[in-house]
């Protein structure tokens, strides 16, 4: 298994890195050249702003069982339909069974958007959420 974080924007790399290095996971930080992370312990791939440029040349890196931290709806699609298992920031599994229900909402959210109906935006991270964040992220790799 290797861990692969979708970085841009990504509240979790430093816990990813950490908790990863427990389980001596390798990690691939995969960003564009606005965020550029560097970190210890972790391979950072940089490629040129684009729409989804990240994105795609993170699914064309993953390969069956590794596991892929992103909070993009339609790369936790791509990456199901090649095996991966994939987490968003908050610890939640994307799988299967919830993937269209999410796109969907995602589908909705965009109408509201294009109506000029803004939704609420995300609140302050908090400690919480990188608890059970690093909670869910355990349990996987314990699995490895």
């Amino acid at each position: 298994m290797t861990i692969l974080i979708d970085a841009d924007g990504c509240p979790v790399v430093d816990l990813t890195v950490q908790t990863a290095a427990r389980y001596k996971v390798p990690v691939l930080i995969l960003c564009d050249t606005a965020y550029q992370i560097q970190r210890d312990g972790a391979q950072t791939l940089t490629f040129d702003k684009g729409a989804d440029s990240v994105d795609f040349a993170l699914v064309n890196r993953v390969h069956p069982g590794d596991l892929v931290i992103t909070q993009d709806y339609g790369l936790a699609s791509m990456c199901l339909a090649r095996r991966a298992r994939i987490l968003n920031q908050n610890g939640l599994e994307y799988t299967p069974e919830n993937i269209d229900g999410l796109l969907f909402r995602r589908h909705e959210n965009k109408k509201l958007l294009l109506a000029g109906k803004y939704p609420k935006g995300a609140s302050k991270r908090t400690k919480e959420q990188d608890i059970t964040y690093r909670n869910a992220l355990e349990r996987i790799l314990q699995t490895v």
